[in-house]
């Protein structure tokens, strides 16, 4: 029995494996294995649930037989919200194994670890087909209605060409004025890049640049043109087949914001529930890291949550509504939002968020910020998906960045440097810290090679690796995510100095870096299996990564270097002629396999055909199939 990750069984969430994915209480659902002949004779396989913590045992039958491989399929009730399972094999030496969603086992594996079906609400289609332009306002683009605007006393003007500050206390209060007129003036280079969902980072009113500060969540702040430039922006946007997400603080406002300024040092106001207070005369309180000018919510406090977050008039609402109509939200320090010492109240907040944009628009999208081992968060029941560090970027960055530099993941978490992976260790790190998503909450988490709270990728990369890092992000399951300014080649050496203005003076001198970003992007955008299909891992090398999707129209095979290599993947690992779509890799067939090489760093794509096999409904006796 091999241990290789293309010599045995796999199971994955996709359409080739389970006949539905979001299915309703009581819904019987077939799901599929398959199973080299390579791994060896095979009695019997049996599917194990654990409905009601009661174990649960269904028989598969033996389906089809395609290109070396044996499809077996069993029929398992959904009978918890949360339906986990896995798959035993009785082999023909006598011994069993196990295989969940982190592999193969010989012994009794964790119930954590299964493959999920969820039965909640499911995300809207349209978000596992989707690739992430992240945009920070101040510094995206400035409109001339910008020159017309009086600033407040906060604010410290910069010119647009001025280095940003990033060390001291002028940090969040350097200003240069980006707004949303500014972004709709630049749509076209989006379109261009081929991204279709745009996050804004946060558009209220505050007293920092970054505005994660809200002194209210009941307009856009007129510094960014008011509410008509969001209406504005959103239709531009819709009108080029874009979408637009909006960025919610679920865990604390600022200290200007208007429900604290009516509660602190105020006992008895109806806004003093909001927050935790530390003392009778409410003037000390919990904040976020202990930072004063972001005090904490208490949502034990039903106004708050009629406010904010439930119903047709609380906040969440108002901005998925006509006329502002955005797509959804990003949830700020998600993780964070209702946890406080004895108190956790997380898993309240994030169903009522989500049951209200259900009522609202249930064609709209919610991800939560959760920086590293999420999935305790995420099982399918409100996020949609993770803005999460462990299961991609800190590995990619492992495994393609200098050694010794700063440690990207969020505000507060780059303590230390980067640790030196090798390529099978990005692997292992992201079989981990994927296997307790749900297969749909996976397709929707965030592939950031790095975003407003990490340095830029590029800053510590070794050369020439930025085509395998980002070529990673759009292939791997999950939501690419460009940060403003990586297409231009940006570089900084923290969150803080990541912020850099827009160079659109430079677009022809960065024409090679777009166009790279570009073509990428449309390779994700133009085929189905990169855009739900089923992973499976091939080949992790130390310097090398070979994994393909698959789906019934199409495969994509998928060959990721830091260095030179030459990988021959047995004959029964994938089937066809790999055609290619991206990049300078070598393919060669033989009667041995299929041998990959190129000269590192490279990244390639070659199409595959997609997978044949019977329909769910008619399962049948075992077909041979040409």
């Amino acid at each position: 029995m091999s241990s290789h990750p293309s010599q045995i069984p796999h199971h994955d969430g996709s359409p080739l494996y389970v006949s539905e994915a979001a299915p309703a209480l009581g819904d019987r659902v077939r799901v599929r294995v398959r199973v080299p002949d390579s791994f060896g004779p095979v009695l019997a396989v049996h599917t194990r649930s654990n409905p009601d913590h009661e174990p649960r045992f269904a028989v598969a039958s033996p389906v089809a037989d395609v290109d070396g491989w044996e499809w077996w399929e069993a029929e398992i009730e959904i009978e918890n919200p949360v339906h986990g399972y896995r798959f035993l094999f009785n082999l023909a030496d006598g011994s069993n194994v196990w295989l969940n969603a982190t592999g193969l086992h010989r012994i009794e594996t964790l119930d954590s670890e299964d493959f999920r079906l969820v039965t909640y609400p499911a995300a809207p289609d349209w978000s596992a087909s989707t690739v992430m332009y992240q945009i920070f306002p101040d510094r995206f683009a400035r409109s001339a209605e910008a020159d017309t605007r009086e600033l407040p006393e906060w604010a410290e003007p910069a010119a647009w060409s001025d280095e940003v500050i990033y060390v001291g206390p002028d940090t969040p209060r350097q200003f240069y004025g980006g707004d949303l007129a500014g972004i709709v003036e630049h749509l076209d280079h989006l379109v261009r890049l081929g991204v279709n969902l745009i996050y804004l980072t946060p558009v209220f009113p505050a007293q920092s640049n970054h505005r994660y500060d809200a002194l209210s969540f009941a307009e856009v702040d007129p510094l960014l043109g008011g509410d008509e430039a969001l209406v504005a922006l959103v239709e531009a946007a819709h009108a080029r087949g874009l979408r637009v997400i909006g960025d919610l603080t679920s865990n604390h406002s600022g200290d200007a914001h208007e429900w604290f300024r009516a509660s602190h040092l105020t006992p008895g106001a109806p806004e003093s529930e909001f927050y935790y207070w530390l003392d009778d005369n409410q003037e000390h309180y919990a904040s976020w890291l202990g930072v004063p000018s972001l005090p904490k919510f208490n949502w034990n406090s039903l106004e708050l949550r009629r406010r904010f977050i439930e119903g047709p008039d609380s906040v969440v609402a108002k901005w998925l509504s006509a006329p502002y109509n955005l797509d959804g939200w990003r949830i700020d320090v998600s993780n964070m939002t209702g946890r406080y010492l004895d108190q956790d109240l997380n898993e309240d907040v994030r169903r009522i968020i989500r049951g209200t944009m259900v009522e609202t628009n249930p064609d709209t999208v919610l991800l939560g910020e959760s920086t590293n081992d999420a999935a305790s968060d995420f099982p399918g029941d409100a996020w949609h998906g993770a803005m999460t560090y462990a299961n991609f970027t800190r590995p990619v960055w492992g495994w393609l960045s200098e050694p010794g530099r700063p440690a990207p993941g969020g505000i507060g978490m780059a303590l230390g440097t980067i640790p030196s992976y090798s390529g099978e260790e990005v692997f292992a790190a992201h079989v981990r810290f994927t296997a307790a998503f749900p297969w749909r909450v996976r397709l929707r988490n965030m592939n950031a090679l790095d975003t407003h709270d990490t340095p830029r990728f590029l800053t510590h990369a070794k050369p020439g690796t930025v085509p395998v890092a980002f070529g990673l992000a759009v292939t791997l399951p999950g939501i690419p995510v460009v940060f403003a300014g990586d297409e231009f080649g940006l570089v900084g050496s923290d969150g803080e100095h990541s912020r850099t203005p827009m160079p659109w003076d430079a677009v022809a001198e960065s024409e090679q870096s777009i166009a790279l970003y570009s073509e990428l992007i449309h390779l994700r955008t133009g085929h189905t299996a990169l855009n739900g299909g089923g992973i499976r891992w091939l080949h992790a090398g130390a310097d090398v990564l070979v994994f393909v999707r698959e789906s019934a129209e199409e495969s994509v095979l998928v060959v990721a270097a830091r260095a030179d290599f030459e990988v021959t993947l047995p004959r029964f690992a994938v089937a066809g002629h790999p055609v290619t779509l991206y990049g300078e890799v070598g393919a060669i067939t033989s009667p041995e396999g299929l041998t990959l090489s190129g000269s590192g760093p490279a990244f390639g794509a070659f199409a595959l055909p997609g997978i044949h096999l019977p329909d769910f409904s008619d399962p049948g006796a075992i077909l041979a199939l040409e």
